[in-house]
């Protein structure tokens, strides 16, 4: 629960960063993922000396993150954080980010831990804070956030991340949170399942779902109820989770980027959120490298695939790995990533992903061989149709998601022409009452391709047949029936008698205006 003063704390150190000469977005979050986690690198060696020195009473700490040396202790958060600007800017950049540096490199593949996962991502990394009086202003104030403090540090970053309202890198842009978790909802993952996204940013949708098991498996003793101004806030513990920790903490979660600012956002965001080990990479995963660099992941591994992969345009049809061609022959991303995805998911694996409306309707060989391969030979089960304006600022793009499984058989699919999402549609994006996700919701349970056929409403079933009829085409427009209210007019005659009148007094008035002129 994100109370008022620690937004103000946020705030203010995002205000501190700005004034300080560091204005973009996605270099402040940065910038603050990093001392977070030298801080949270520095409560780990703390919990891991303390285990130590219960069961081996007597024997010197060895150190987990730092030598126990001098040399060592000085570079740890909770002795650096006391010194004055003109000592802490050289620590902390030369001796500080080097040792993050060597995190990444320790141990085995198999021996993942938070300080070496989140230390792949740390090999460039530089301290762009070049100003001693912001590094330490930065370092009072993420000292007194409440990292060691559950959910509240998970919601703590995610507050941080609605901060970003610029496009990043590679038109790049955070998806909105609550269409994440719709998304999410419709899909309801299990604790059990290997869950991906091939285009993870920020790591929105690996997140979400933490949050969505966490939500369903607390039992009534596990929700913690707090009010703040009269507003009742519950926090789940996720406390039926426990059989199911060590899948979710290194085995559930995969995320792929090739933008590193982005992998150690997403790392940390998932770390500040539960998931002490998530298995993100730095990987174009549409390159003719990933199947040879993670052959694991390359196909048939996952359960669960929710993204919203990256429209830039065309690819170099060298770069793209000839399995994905094969089958739709494009260089557009947006549909090689649909092939990718099915290659990724086991048989029987789910899909939710973000497309833009070109896909749906698109003429090309390539658009019709694309949505014929997940009608015809995988199961398509929906398309919800999202407003022009649910990415403003970022894009006034259209979109729609589309949920299908890998195998299966397509026989009528669901459509739902979501109109309003409880926020403006410009580019302000304030919140409004009209919001048709918890009717999309409401109507996924009880979805029923004999009872849904009024193609008036909002949601409704069309059948295959007509769909492969349509050259597989997938817009709502396409099937959507619009009622025309029929309007009453007045008799003509009675339209002319009143312009007569009005043509009369414009006629009196000129006279009137005319006289007065002499």
């Amino acid at each position: 629960m994100i109370t008022g003063p620690l937004r103000s704390r946020i705030d203010k150190l995002w205000e501190e960063f700005w004034t300080g000469g560091i204005t973009n977005p996605l270099t402040v979050i940065e910038q603050i993922s990093f001392l977070m986690f030298a801080r949270l690198l520095d409560l780990g060696e703390s919990t891991a000396e303390k285990r130590w020195n219960r069961t081996q009473k007597g024997k010197p700490f060895p150190g987990a993150s730092f030598a126990p040396t001098p040399a060592g202790q000085q570079i740890r958060w909770s002795n650096f954080r006391h010194l004055g600007g003109e000592a802490m800017l050289p620590l902390v950049r030369d001796q500080v980010f080097p040792h993050f540096r060597t995190l990444g490199t320790r141990g085995t593949p198999d021996d993942r831990s938070s300080r070496n996962t989140f230390g792949e991502y740390m090999k460039d990394a530089q301290l762009m804070i070049q100003k001693p009086s912001l590094l330490v202003s930065a370092v009072q104030m993420i000292d007194e956030l409440p990292l060691g403090q559950g959910d509240t540090k998970g919601d703590l970053y995610e507050y941080l991340l609605g901060k970003l309202t610029t496009a990043g890198i590679n038109g790049q842009f955070r998806t909105p949170r609550h269409i994440i978790n719709l998304m999410v909802d419709l899909l309801e993952p299990e604790p059990t399942w290997v869950i991906g996204d091939p285009a993870c940013g920020t790591g929105g949708f690996l997140v979400s779902v933490m949050e969505h098991l966490r939500k369903k498996y607390t039992s009534p003793e596990g929700r913690i109820v707090e009010t703040e101004n009269g507003v009742e806030h519950v926090t789940y513990t996720g406390d039926l989770l426990e059989p199911y920790r060590k899948h979710i903490q290194a085995g559930m979660f995969h995320g792929f980027d090739f933008d590193v600012t982005m992998l150690r956002i997403a790392a940390m965001n998932l770390m500040l959120h539960g998931v002490d080990t998530p298995d993100i990479h730095y990987q174009d995963t549409l390159s003719n490298a990933f199947p040879d660099k993670f052959p694991k992941y390359a196909a048939n591994c996952f359960d669960l695939i929710l993204a919203n992969p990256p429209f830039k345009g065309s690819l170099d049809e060298q770069d793209v790995h000839p399995t994905l061609t094969g089958q739709v022959k494009t260089r557009k991303t947006e549909l090689l990533f649909l092939v990718l995805i099915l290659r990724m998911l086991k048989l029987g694996g789910r899909c939710a992903v973000i497309v833009p409306d070109g896909v749906l309707f698109g003429s090309s060989n390539a658009h019709v061989a694309a949505r014929k391969l997940l009608v015809e030979e995988n199961q398509l089960d929906a398309v919800v149709k999202l407003p022009a304006g649910v990415f403003k600022p970022y894009a006034g793009v259209s979109t729609a998601i589309v949920f299908f499984t890998k195998g299966g058989q397509t026989t009528d699919v669901w459509f739902y022409d979501v109109q309003a999402d409880g926020f403006s549609l410009d580019d302000k994006r304030d919140p409004v009452e009209a919001n048709d996700l918890p009717d999309v919701r409401a109507r996924w349970a009880k979805r029923n391709p004999k009872k849904q056929t009024d193609r008036t409403d909002r949601a409704f079933f069309v059948p295959k047949a007509e769909i492969a009829a349509n050259k597989y085409d997938l817009s709502l427009n396409r099937y959507k029936e619009i009622v025309h209210e029929e309007v009453q007019y007045e008799p003509p005659k009675k339209i002319l008698a009143r312009l007569k009148k009005l043509e009369a007094e414009i006629a009196r008035d000129l006279e009137e205006l005319e006289g007065m002129l002499g």
